[in-house]
């Protein structure tokens, strides 16, 4: 299958109380606007309720559910921590969209994330919990809040728009995504428009200013997409983006070489290619092939100046698949390595997240993956990882080397109905050239999670 399909996450929802002063008017133009919006819609509905109440009533009744419950158990071991950490969470997300009215439907979505266990550092705010240092990191803080809240328009039939609060996921979610794995999402505060107009094409802009991250930190500042893609044929695309990220600080400045004051602000332009090539009635043949060139934007730091690349292929048979990649994320000879603060990284060089931000001597990951369906409520994922750094550290016993270590990753799920699946994933890395540098180290690590999702 297409590295989009391999890699794409199943979106979950719903949950729990929502803090009573979230929708206090705020600084931001984004919520500004969506607040306004939701007024007017509300003002514009109960006018229209008067004449056409049933269809008002029918709206809501009619809509979807965005809502779930997710149980989890995560555990880990990591070669540098005394201790070993086990944490026992249940995400609630409650939510409801409704069906068009006048074009117009209202989506809201509540979550919980309830820490039944706290023997693990949940890395809250971007922050060591207090006590914790010696375990290892599993960020799944305790929250509680709006997960999501944003208005649709539909009024025409090649366009819709989307403004508030809103979980985003575009291609393989390298660069833009909703790091759905972890208990808390990352979403986006802004408006986003997507227009279907041109024949095979879809194209979507977004504007957004505020983001709330995976360990419940909210930051703000500008991320303007534009994004195009093209359908070739059913199975493949390609597609043109640019992210222009004014955020001068996601949290990743001291480890990406800038330094804790720098200005992180950049822009990446990119082109990708992937897609699965039909052969025969049994053959299929899987391919990708992405480029993408980051530089400094705004007043970001003149050090910024790296490209990505990624290139594999592999083949399918009878829903069975084998592919080979190699995704080079470049180093700007050791000042400043390629980023993707967006993305939902967690699915890209090893489950164990020793890469979330890329080492400033950049990174190699040439990776192995296979996956089916033994049956049809079982499906199996695996990947072998090797990575390397595209410049030479130093290492911790003198001299100089390249080789970060290895990861094997494996995953079983199973379907138990429509609304219940079970899972378990397991990660093993181990350390190869161990780094002079204590705080980007990447020592062994061993993490299992076993999870069970019921949607309603």
């Amino acid at each position: 299958m297409s590295d989009k399909t391999i890699r794409n996450e199943t979106s979950s929802i719903g949950i729990n109380k929502a803090k009573h002063n979230f929708l206090r008017v705020s600084r931001k133009r984004a919520e500004r606007c969506a607040l306004g919006m939701l007024l007017s819609a509300g003002l514009i509905s109960a006018q229209a309720a008067e004449s056409d109440q049933y269809s008002l009533l029918e709206s809501i009744k009619t809509g979807k559910s965005m809502s779930s419950l997710r149980l989890r158990y995560e555990h880990a071991e990591q070669d540098n921590r005394s201790k070993n950490a086990d944490a026992f969470t249940l995400r609630t997300l409650v939510g409801w969209q409704t069906a068009d009215f006048h074009h117009v439907s209202l989506g809201i979505q509540l979550i919980n994330v309830a820490k039944l266990t706290d023997n693990f550092n949940d890395m809250d705010k971007g922050e060591p919990q207090p006590g914790m240092v010696n375990y290892p990191a599993i960020v799944d803080p305790g929250s509680t809040g709006v997960n999501q809240l944003y208005l649709d328009w539909n009024g025409s039939k090649d366009t819709s728009i989307r403004l508030g609060r809103q979980s985003v996921k575009l291609d393989n979610v390298r660069f833009i995504g909703n790091i759905e794995f972890r208990q808390v999402m990352q979403v986006f505060d802004g408006i986003a428009i997507e227009n279907k107009s041109l024949p095979d094409t879809s194209l979507y802009f977004a504007h957004f200013e505020r983001v709330k991250q995976i360990n419940n930190r909210k930051r703000s500042g500008n991320l303007d997409i534009v994004h195009a893609t093209y359908s070739i044929s059913p199975g493949e695309t390609l597609t043109a983006y640019g992210y222009f990220n004014n955020f001068n600080d996601l949290g990743f400045n001291a480890s990406n070489g800038l330094g804790a004051d720098a200005d992180a602000s950049n822009k990446t332009l990119g082109l990708r290619l992937d897609g699965i090539r039909t052969l025969n009635d049994t053959w299929k043949f899987l391919y990708t092939a992405e480029y993408a060139k980051q530089t400094d934007y705004s007043s970001g730091d003149s050090r910024i100046d790296a490209h990505y690349l990624r290139l594999g292929v592999g083949a399918m048979i009878k829903g069975w698949y084998l592919r080979i990649d190699q995704e080079q994320l470049s180093s700007n000879h050791g000042r400043y390595a390629f980023q993707s603060p967006f993305g939902t990284n967690h699915l890209f060089q090893g489950w164990n997240d020793h890469f979330l931000v890329t080492p400033v001597w950049g990174i190699k990951d040439s990776f192995l993956s296979f996956g089916g369906k033994p049956l049809p409520q079982l499906s199996l994922l695996g990947e072998f990882h090797l990575f390397r750094a595209e410049e030479s550290f130093s290492q911790f016993n003198g001299g100089a080397g390249n080789r970060y270590g290895n990861e094997i990753d494996l995953a079983a799920s199973w379907s138990c109905s429509k609304q219940l699946s079970l899972k378990v994933e397991y990660a093993h890395f181990r350390e190869g050239d161990r780094i002079a540098v204590t705080s980007s180290r990447k020592p062994d690590l061993e993490r299992i999670w076993f999870t069970a999702l019921y949607t309603f």
